[in-house]
């Protein structure tokens, strides 16, 4: 369970986030909406520990966040391209990424077979450094390290973006894959309210840093943020 409580972020004396409370319980999918500027990115990086919070806290399974390292080990995220070791190849990204959680050589390349359909033959054995992928192709080395720890809490942002129509497709059905199988918890923000709707049972808004919906996904969901961004 991921838990923020009287969470703000300032920048210069001006709030870009402002969480008075927001739980989300374990196995929830999780979707985060808003324009650009809402504060999605700030929230994700909160609850990473990656910047300091000016007020309030986050916790996971009870314990803060902030400056503590026992919650890493149950969350796998990718937010952007700062993620990567980019003068490795994939594979080497891969290996160092599991040796990190402890994982064999033998569950690594278990895990890179599963990949196979989301790699689509473009990562593996390309022989080139991970910055020299083209964006679409990092994104998906990103989310597959991401995953490579078999998380209880998965955090991406802007999954969908710079991946091509089918590696769009195969993500959503990955992602919703392991919802099922694995009660994997998931935190996805999207410029896209057609993907998120479709991975996300649970989908909150941001404007301004604050708040402004938080709905549970139905048939009726995307006719409602359609309307309610199309103002």
């Amino acid at each position: 369970m991921i838990e923020a409580t009287n969470l703000t972020k300032l920048y210069g004396g001006v709030s870009v986030l402002n969480v008075p409370s927001l739980t989300i319980a374990d196995g929830e999918s999780f979707g985060l909406v808003g324009n650009n500027g809402a504060g999605k990115t700030t929230f994700f990086r909160l609850i990473l520990d990656l910047i300091e919070a000016s007020s309030g806290e986050v916790r996971i399974d009870g314990e803060k966040v902030a400056r503590r390292d026992d919650w890493k080990s149950k969350v796998g995220s990718f937010l952007d391209e700062s993620f990567l070791i980019d003068f490795l190849t994939p594979e080497e990204y891969f290996n160092f990424t599991g040796k990190v959680y402890g994982k064999s050589e033998g569950d690594i390349a278990a895990f890179l077979e599963s990949m196979k359909e989301f790699f689509n033959g473009e990562i593996l054995g390309s022989k080139k450094l991970i910055r020299d992928l083209s964006k679409g192709n990092q994104k998906k080395t990103g989310i597959a390290a991401a995953l490579i720890s078999d998380p209880q809490i998965l955090i991406l942002d802007e999954p969908f973006t710079a991946l091509d129509p089918t590696s769009q497709i195969r993500l959503k059905r990955m992602l919703n894959e392991l919802k099922t199988t694995k009660n994997m918890g998931m935190l996805i923000s999207s410029h896209d309210l057609n993907h998120v709707t479709e991975v996300c049972d649970r989908i909150v808004v941001l404007e301004k840093g604050w708040v402004v919906k938080d709905i549970h996904t139905t048939e009726s969901t995307l006719k409602e943020l359609e309307s309610y961004f199309a103002v």
